[in-house]
This record gives structure tokens, C-alpha cells and sequence, in this order.
């Protein structure tokens, strides 16, 4: 599922420190995604490296922003801090998705074998019987 929204009103939960990445977050396209795994949070911060570049290159250089980060507020990547920062981004890039229902309907199938990306839906499929569905 690919994220699309409007950016207004985003930032006006974020501290005013932050204030500056407002046009770096508008300096280009992104992507969004909702990463399912119980402990999603701590193995994307992991592999996204320490928030500060400095810091990164040296304790984690080999991390997404060791590797490419430019500065503190040009760092390449997000990841949500927590479970309730998580949900909250989760509604703002993604409006229609329902976590009660992912996990009820969704996850599921996703479990029950082989899954294929569909490029043009930007979600995973599990294949079924017919071929790939929509999970």
C-alpha cells in the first residue's frame, strides 16, 4: 500500500525544532511504508543507523545513514520512535489502513505462503490457488 497525503497539518505534532526539515521534506518525492514485524521499530532504527551523520559514520557506518546520510536534517531516512508514533504516522500517510483489520484479514494470508510485490498496487500478494491476491 502506498502512502499518499497531504502534508498540511503534518508537522503541527512535531516539536518546533523540527521546523527546519519542512523543506527538506518537500525538496522531493518519498516513500512510505508500514513495516509488519514485532520488533519492526528497533530492526528499522537499526539498520537506519543513529539519528546525527557524525555519530552514524562512525558507530554504524555501514546503516543507511552511515552510508548516505549529509547532514543531521538531511539523513536519507525516518523511522517512528515508538508504537504511538507509529500509529500516528501510519493514519497520516495512510488514511484507509485499519491495523484491526490487517491483522484479522490481512496478515493471515500472508503466513500461508509464498507473497509477490504488485509494482502497481504497491502491496504485497500472497499467492493463491488463482495466482497472487491482494493481502
Amino acid at each position: 500500500m502506498k502512502g499518499v497525503f497531504s502534508i498540511s497539518g503534518w508537522w503541527s505534532s512535531w516539536p518546533a525544532r523540527f521546523l527546519t526539515c519542512v523543506p527538506l521534506v518537500h525538496s522531493g518525492p518519498i516513500r512510505a511504508y508500514i513495516l509488519a514485524h514485532k520488533d519492526a521499530i528497533q530492526l528499522w532504527r537499526t539498520l537506519m543507523g543513529p539519528t546525527r551523520v557524525f555519530r552514524a559514520r562512525h558507530v554504524a557506518p555501514d546503516s543507511i545513514r552511515g552510508s548516505f546520510g549529509l547532514t543531521d536534517t538531511r539523513n536519507t531516512t525516518h523511522g517512528s520512535d515508538s508504537v504511538v508514533s507509529a500509529s500516528r504516522e501510519i493514519a497520516a500517510f495512510f488514511p484507509d489502513f485499519s491495523e484491526q483489520r490487517w491483522y484479522e484479514e490481512e496478515e493471515p494470508q500472508l503466513r500461508c505462503g509464498p507473497v509477490h510485490y504488485s509494482p502497481e498496487g504497491g502491496i504485497h500478494c500472497a499467492a493463491g490457488p488463482g495466482g497472487p491476491e491482494p493481502a
